[in-house]
């Protein structure tokens, strides 16, 4: 069994829990590198959340396994910017576990596979033929190089688009949501402010206007003293047994919706508020591109 995968344009090395994206480490912790690991060696197949909890934690140990899988769930999509409505990696089969659902390859073999078909050809010419082909690749190589340097060179020379959060409105009439909405809001600004663009994003969270309740809230007086061109809110809902984080994305100029997505859960755990903060800040983010 390989012990290093790739998927997308990801790496994972199943032994030491090391993952990159194009060969830049992404951040993950032990346990969802463990989680990870056993969905990643049993792609395509549905792993019980069973078998997760005596892969993980075992059978001795005594722990909040659910919180604490749902946790490394979250994070994991987190890391490969995967979320639970529209997965691209690992799959939730209700009420059984997950299923890891990209293909996958032996990262090994695939970057052994170029140079061993090259080394069989015996005919003829061959080795003329594998100078050239290297020749091609190397100046391949170069001239891609060259133009991410420009492309970053680009993009660290514009302007970087201003973008203003709201704290999130509680409109459940419960007081305990009131430090949920604050998270949501603060994991939002967190996550826009390491956005990797393009473009660039200049996050303002924490200003006196942007504290104004929602009664005396003006957007586009919001641009005009804080200088932003977006502004990001949400509100916080409740509905029986379940509930909803509202979120969008406003230009200020014509107070115009760009984006706006509703998310409905159980319960808001931190595990589920880190998700909701993940998802909006990829939209936002997606929103914000150049056109071209």
């Amino acid at each position: 069994m390989p012990l290093r995968y790739r998927f997308g344009q990801f790496e994972f090395e199943s032994a030491t829990g090391e993952l990159t994206r194009g060969g830049t480490p992404v951040r993950l912790q032990p346990q969802p590198a463990r989680v990870l690991a056993l969905l990643v060696e049993r792609a395509g197949a549905i792993v019980t959340r069973d078998e997760i909890r005596r892969h993980v934690w075992g059978d001795e140990t005594f722990v909040d396994f659910e919180r604490g899988l749902n946790f490394c769930i979250a994070q994991i999509r987190s890391a490969l910017g995967d979320t639970a409505d529209s997965p691209r990696y690992v799959e939730t089969i209700p009420k059984r576990g997950y299923r890891f659902i990209a293909p996958v390859a032996d990262a090994r073999e695939t970057a052994a596979l170029a140079p061993a078909t090259a080394l069989s050809e015996d005919r003829p010419g061959a080795a003329t033929y594998a100078r050239f082909a290297a020749i091609g690749a190397i100046l391949a190589v170069a001239a891609a190089a060259a133009l991410f340097v420009v492309w970053q060179w680009t993009t660290r020379a514009s302007a970087a688009v201003a973008v203003a959060v709201v704290p999130f409105d509680n409109q459940t009439g419960s007081a305990e949501y009131d430090r949920i909405a604050e998270g949501l809001a603060d994991a939002t600004v967190a996550g826009l402010a390491k956005w990797p663009g393009p473009p660039r994003l200049a996050v303002v969270g924490n200003a006196a206007i942007l504290r104004r309740t929602r009664g005396f809230r003006d957007i586009k007086a919001i641009g005009a003293e804080l200088g932003v061109e977006y502004v990001v809110l949400g509100q916080v809902q409740r509905d029986g047994e379940r509930v909803r984080v509202v979120g969008h994305l406003v230009r200020t100029s014509d107070e115009r919706h760009l984006w706006a997505n509703r998310f409905d859960r159980p319960a808001l755990t931190l595990a589920v508020q880190a998700e909701i903060a993940d998802v909006i800040v990829r939209e936002v983010g997606r929103r914000l591109q150049p056109s071209d």
